[in-house]
């Protein structure tokens, strides 16, 4: 006989009193679940219940079993549900996190990809630039670019984040065209208030990685606000290439020192160790993890822990 079946039976048959009413739980007669009981002793090698007409109790040897034996059986059942969840359909409420320029000139157009995939899938999406807090604002994956904190969430490398460094034909007209790092605290840098470009700018060229003190009049916490003032002359712009690209295309902002590329910024998708790998997580995981691209073929990294 099938050994977690007839262990199965001698659990349920411990945890409600008697084989009799083992039997009518598991909808099997009293008699093949005595003869199951049996069959699972002879197989041990040793008995596990004391047995007489009016009541039965554990030997000594069975208390130990019992208590592996009913571990083992809810580890299968895990096992099952985690099979299950496999199986079924992503279906459900799905919160992400994503900072501003990347959510909305990326992930929101990828996004409407995912949801013609997944039909029983919604998705809340929530720009912000700064620093959520994953658990306690309730969120499912949170986007994140620049380095990582130490912290017990498991991140997903994704692509770096390309960046382009232009400015309006208007602005190089009258205040010259920088050709290297070392032209640039010479202009007018447009001050991305959020993140370390606020001080610093670092290029990689043939010398290896420059970084340049800059500083500006125009500072903002927000992308869409440089992107503006770029295009109306204020300076130069340091911002994601997607943020950009249309103007560049339109002449409206002019690619510059083409020796120089400014360093991508990092960008990780995030979630709790502990959350249960539901197949709404996954599939979305699976999705921008293709959609966005791993580096160099790395996959899950989880930073160290503080």
């Amino acid at each position: 006989m099938d050994r977690l079946t007839c262990m199965q039976v001698f659990v349920r048959a411990v945890e409600l009193g008697s084989i009799s009413s083992a039997a009518e739980d598991l909808n099997i007669s009293s008699q093949l679940a005595g003869k199951q009981v049996r069959a699972l002793e002879q197989s041990l090698g040793i008995k596990l219940l004391n047995r007489t007409t009016r009541r039965q109790s554990l030997t000594d040897v069975g208390t130990v079993f019992y208590e592996r034996a009913r571990t083992i059986l809810a580890e299968m059942e895990a096992a099952e549900a985690l099979v299950e969840d496999a199986r079924a359909l992503p279906r459900g409420r799905l919160r992400i996190s994503a900072p501003i320029t990347f959510g909305s000139r990326a992930l929101a157009p990828a996004l409407v990809e995912y949801l013609r995939l997944y039909p029983d899938v919604t998705t809340d999406l929530s720009l912000s630039n700064r620093t959520v807090d994953l658990v306690e604002e309730g969120f499912d994956v949170v986007f994140r670019t620049g380095e990582l904190p130490d912290s017990s969430l498991v991140a997903r490398r994704l692509a770096p984040y390309r960046m382009a460094l232009c400015a309006a034909p208007a602005y190089l007209k009258a205040a010259g065209t920088p050709h290297k790092p070392e032209d640039l605290p010479r202009h007018e840098c447009l001050v991305f208030s959020h993140t370390a470009l606020r001080t610093q700018w670092e290029f990689d060229g043939v010398e290896g990685r420059v970084s340049i003190a800059i500083n500006g009049r125009f500072s903002t916490d927000s992308s869409e606000a440089l992107r503006a003032a770029a295009v109306a002359g204020q300076g130069l712009i340091l911002q994601p290439r997607e943020l950009l690209n249309e103007d560049m295309a339109a002449g409206r902002l002019v690619r510059l020192m083409p020796d120089y590329e400014p360093v991508a910024r990092a960008l990780h998708l995030l979630y709790t160790a502990d959350r249960r790998m539901t197949p709404k997580l996954r599939s979305f995981l699976d999705f921008a993890v293709e959609k966005f691209g791993p580096v160099n073929g790395q996959g899950t990294v989880r930073p160290t822990l503080p």
